[in-house]
């Protein structure tokens, strides 16, 4: 059996925790198995890293920045290799390069295009436990790239994907999914099972288990997840296609206070004002999200909508930029909100889930400023300071009144 394993960056953030995944890795490579393990850099390295970067230049160049942050992973690999080697198992630490795990070329949120396995099944052929760094990918220039917060995941899945592998197991500081953050909700429930729709909004939409797009690739290549903790032997949560779930009305709640508001005002009332305007965000490589939309007045509209926080200053640039031409009078931005989203397939066939949603925000006085649905989510966004507050509110709303 070939496992995959993925480690975050609490799971070896000191040499106890180092040892303890090389003990959980060696057990299953005692046992016959092929395992490759993934890991994130240690503890908070990459918050240093960048506070280190920001130190020298406070606008460092992406490439530069990738540059650097992908020396993290390479500490975590090859630690994890010494401390296997103490424990007389052969193992070999690879990097992106070293792997070829060849990505597109945009700088601090890269995307894989393909893996050559070759040199990772000649070190399992040799009975090595191949331990592979997370997060970053080689581009056509042969310059390093990194996939974006939670990015190792994502290079678990690609690397299950591209191996056949039998399992993908990801490990965290968590027992697995939870029905919203243990962190902030204090009777939030452990998931059995979530289906991969699901776990993809919930992952999207600010849930920090596991990386978004790790979810949509596992999905696409069929990769079955299994989240869970590292720090204890727990049956973790399975994500997969079709899920048995206890038909509840509502899988979870989510958090992200990793947004932005941004309204143009008094652009022209008129078709084709809306597509130039995000066509031009889009060519920027900027994601927009929720969209509200006014009724025109005096041949005129105003449309406001969320950005990540991490695109606010270019998609500023950009709009200032193209101000004129977009027919733009005015350009106001609030980066002080955050989304709060339930997510589960039971709403479809349920009405009156947004009524129960709004009803339990209106109950703490909580106000909403823009909303957004899907078949499975329903989004609203709300003031920052009332983030906690509303995740309690409305997780109490749906999964305590089940």
């Amino acid at each position: 059996m070939l496992i995959v394993k993925k480690f975050g960056g609490s799971s070896v953030a000191n040499k106890e925790r180092i040892f303890n995944v090389a003990s959980r890795c060696v057990e299953d490579y005692k046992a016959g198995h092929d395992v490759v393990v993934v890991l994130s850099a240690m503890g908070d390295t990459t918050d240093e890293l960048i506070a280190l970067a920001q130190d020298i230049n406070p606008n460092p160049k992406k490439r530069e920045l990738d540059m650097l942050m992908a020396t993290g992973e390479q500490v975590s690999v090859s630690l994890m290799a010494m401390a296997m080697h103490s424990m007389d198992v052969p193992a070999v630490s690879l990097n992106a390069f070293q792997v070829q795990m060849h990505s597109t070329s945009r700088y601090g949120n890269a995307r894989f295009k393909r893996i050559d396995k070759d040199r990772i099944m000649h070190e399992l052929d040799s009975r090595k436990i191949v331990i592979v760094t997370g997060f970053q990918g080689i581009n056509k220039y042969d310059d390093v790239t990194t996939l974006g917060r939670g990015g190792s995941d994502t290079t678990a899945v690609a690397l299950a994907a591209a191996l056949h592998a039998d399992k993908c197991e990801i490990y965290t500081d968590v027992d697995g999914v939870y029905t919203a953050d243990p962190r902030v909700v204090k009777n939030a429930m452990k998931l059995n099972e979530v289906t991969y729709d699901e776990m993809l909004e919930l992952a999207s939409l600010g849930a920090k288990v596991l990386h978004n797009r790790s979810v949509e690739m596992a999905k696409k290549y069929g990769v079955e997840l299994v989240v869970r903790s590292s720090l204890n032997r727990s049956e973790g949560t399975v994500i997969k296609e079709k899920a048995k779930m206890e038909k509840m009305l509502i899988t979870g709640v989510a958090a992200d206070v990793n947004t932005a508001r941004i309204s143009v005002i008094g652009v022209e009332d008129k078709p084709g004002t809306a597509f130039r305007i995000f066509n031009t965000l889009a060519k920027n490589n900027i994601n927009v999200d929720i969209i509200l939309q006014s009724v025109g007045r005096d041949g005129t509209k105003d449309i406001s909508f969320t950005v990540s926080q991490d695109d606010l200053k270019d998609a500023m640039n950009v709009l200032e930029e193209h101000k004129e031409a977009l027919t733009i009078q005015q350009i106001t931005n609030n980066p002080n909100v955050a989304k709060i989203s339930v997510i589960g397939a039971g709403m479809m066939s349920n009405p009156g889930v947004a009524a129960r949603m709004f009803e339990s925000l209106y109950n703490s006085r909580i106000n909403i400023n823009m909303i957004s649905t899907s078949e499975i989510r329903i989004t609203v966004l709300v003031d920052e300071k009332d983030v906690d507050k509303a995740m309690n509110a409305v997780h109490d709303g749906f999964i305590m009144t089940e």
